[in-house]
This record gives C-alpha cells, structure tokens and sequence, in this order.
C-alpha cells in the first residue's frame, strides 16, 4: 500500500475507521470522508488522514464534487455509509423504504461513475452488504432487496468501469459502533449467543472486515465478486 492513496467514505467510526488505520499502517495516504465533523476530525487524528470531507454520502451533487476536486487520481475507495433497513410490513412506511432503496443503489452508481478518471487503472471500490437478510425472515424484506440487488449491480459494473475494479463485501453481525445502536440492550445477548455458535467461536470485528478490504486492494485479480465475511453465520439453523 506503500505510495497509494485510499478514500473512506463513512471512514469515522466502525469498519471504515479500522480499515483506514489498517491501510495507513501500511503505508498508503488516507482521505476519510464522513457525516460528522467532530467524529471525522478525530478519527483523522487517529489515522494521519491526509485529508478530511465531512458530508453525506447520499448527496449527490456534493458526491459527484468530492471526486471532481480530488487534487489527484487515488488507488481505492471503500464505501461504508448507510445501515440496514428493517421493518414488517403493516408497520412500514413504504415510501421511506422505497427512499432507502433507491439511495443505496444511487449510491454505488454514483460512486462508480465519478470513480471513472479518478481511480488508477487496477485500483479498486468495494462496498459493503450483508448476509443477514438472505434467509427470508418478517421485517428483512427491505434489506433482503438490497442483499440480492448489490451482488448484481458490482458484477455488471466490473465490465463498464474496468480496468477499475469492484468488489462487495458482505458481512454478517459486525461488533461496530452501528450494530451496538441498533441493538441497544440487546447488544451483549447478541455476542454471547454469537460467541456460543459461530463456528470460529468468536464475534467478527471491524479489524476482521479491514483485512478483507486491504486484500481486496492489494489482489489485483479479484473484480466483480462478493466475499462473505460472517464467521459462519449464516450456516446456523433458523
């Protein structure tokens, strides 16, 4: 990773965050794009970031001119923004659901279109999905659409944007800031029943999902796939 420049956006916390210590370890440049600014600014200062953008990724017009303003072409860009949509249906609110939808999938498209002219031939954007939601279950049917829909838009995308290259991680439960908001109270259940089940017997973290990513970056071969990363998750019974 020596001399290579690495873009996190939702680079301030969980995955994004021990992804972007893990790549400046290495030896790349970090620029870390976030929500929150205060949160961003530390997490720079935690990292070396070369540079901070505190916005939401789901802004399009300041998405297409973060990329349009780079100061030079970069090597990768991990994408970690957003968070799973749950709901059952009598209690939805189906145009919030459609809004989340159509921004995740907006999201990777335009990623990989302002990617073109900016990432170095053979350089890589990964984004992040899940396994959870690929057994059907009451409430995932949201996210269960976004499971299946993100394999399919990275494998038609590796043709159009390469020599760039794309790939998807998706992971199962991850011990991030996000999954303990989201648990709440629940939270420490949740482990100890991961803990007791999972077949690597122990809870996947953030460093788990990190490593993935810097192979992803570092195996110039790899494009249009999608990697699990769930300690056996989604083999246990119901």
């Amino acid at each position: 990773m020596k001399d290579q420049t690495v873009v996190v956006i939702g680079g301030s916390a969980g995955i994004g965050l021990e992804t972007a210590r893990l790549t400046a370890s290495e030896g790349a440049a970090v620029l870390l794009v976030g929500r929150d600014s205060g949160r961003l600014e530390r997490a720079a200062a935690e990292v070396h970031a070369s540079a901070t953008a505190a916005f939401d990724a789901h802004d399009a017009e300041r998405l297409e001119a973060y990329f349009a303003e780079l100061p030079g072409p970069v090597d990768h860009v991990l994408v970690t923004a957003g968070r799973p949509y749950y709901g059952l249906l009598a209690d939805m609110d189906i145009a919030e659901a459609a809004h989340h939808l159509s921004d995740h999938v907006a999201l990777v498209l335009r990623v990989a279109r302002a990617a073109v002219g900016r990432v170095r031939p053979g350089g890589t954007l990964i984004f992040i999905g899940g396994t959870g939601a690929r057994r059907p279950s009451p409430g995932l049917a949201v996210t269960a659409a976004m499971t299946a829909a993100l394999p399919a838009l990275v494998a038609n995308l590796s043709l159009e944007i390469a020599p760039i290259r794309i790939n998807l991680i998706a992971a199962g439960f991850v011990d991030t800031p996000l999954s303990a908001a989201l648990l709440g109270d629940g939270l420490e259940q949740r482990r100890e029943q991961l803990r007791a089940t999972l077949p690597i017997g122990r809870v996947v973290g953030p460093a788990d999902v990190a490593a993935l990513a810097l192979h992803l970056m570092s195996n110039t071969a790899l494009t249009g796939a999608v990697y699990d990363i769930d300690g056996g998750q989604q083999f246990l019974p119901g």
